[in-house]
């Protein structure tokens, strides 16, 4: 998926990316679920899977979708050489390395589809409208990203980076870019949508295992930090975050940690 400049980094570890994959996953799902049926698409146009990633939800939406294309994009070489080693769904499943910021389809779209992808690129909310002028009436743009950011999973990210000696160091690097209220992206795309539906989901994800919640956002959002540091650096970094976040989610008597995680959906139809 393509990262703001500020957050860019020269690899995703895919093997942790789908450590988690089961929580992942529901949201992608979800969303899925909302997308017209093979029966009502177009011939001749595909369905998109935007930041792609490691393309195992491109692969279920080629179950989906059987009888259509489904062009998996992302910009990271490592996450497109981990879709392309898993076991294929069919030959219309097919990844391209392309940047969501400046995505323009090698073949004409039926569904543009992203699971949390976008909240990487500043301005996002600008680039939506774009899309809807990619598809053709009666077409489909369905996102979801995750809106976590004022959640301590996030918050605690610039704590920890304001809390050691690597400050100066982590001064500059971002993270996910902020996503805005439902009521803003109703906004910029009703105009262009003969219909639209955004709602937001509250995921209580259930986590077990040393570090958890600090597992599962170093493999995102944390990783930004991380890599802007030594490895002694960054394993300190870690540390300190993973002692905050314990507090902020504590383990349960059972063995779970509950890690709340707040989504947005947008589903439009292309007037």
């Amino acid at each position: 998926m393509a990262l703001s400049p500020a957050a860019a980094s020269t690899k995703w570890d895919a093997n942790l990316y789908l450590k988690f994959s089961d929580a992942r996953m529901r949201p992608a799902i979800d969303l899925m679920a909302r997308l017209d049926p093979a029966s009502g698409l177009p011939a001749g146009r595909a369905v998109y899977d935007l930041g792609c990633g490691a393309g195992n939800i491109s692969r279920l939406l080629g179950e989906r979708f059987p009888g259509t294309p489904v062009i998996g994009i992302d910009s990271s070489e490592e996450m497109l050489d981990k879709a392309r080693g898993q076991t294929a769904a069919g030959a219309h499943v097919t990844f391209e390395k392309g940047d969501l910021a400046r995505f323009k389809p090698s073949t004409p779209p039926a569904i543009l589809y992203s699971n949390a992808a976008y909240q990487w690129l500043p301005g996002h909310i600008d680039m939506f409208p774009g899309l809807m002028q990619c598809l053709p009436s009666g077409g489909q743009l369905a996102i979801q990203m995750p809106r976590n950011h004022d959640s301590p999973s996030h918050v605690l990210m610039r704590t920890a980076a304001e809390a050691g000696p690597w400050k100066e160091k982590l001064k500059g690097v971002g993270g996910i870019s902020r996503v805005e209220e439902p009521s803003r992206y109703f906004d910029v795309l009703k105009p262009v949508s003969a219909e639209l539906d955004v709602w937001e989901t509250i995921y209580q994800q259930v986590l077990t295992g040393q570090d958890p919640v600090a597992q599962y956002t170093s493999s995102t959002g944390l990783r930004p930090f991380l890599e802007a540091l030594t490895p002694d650096e960054g394993k300190a970094f870690y540390e300190t975050y993973a002692a905050m976040i314990a507090k902020a989610y504590p383990t349960r008597s059972d063995g779970i940690t509950l890690f709340p995680f707040r989504r947005l959906f947008i589903v439009a139809r292309k007037a």
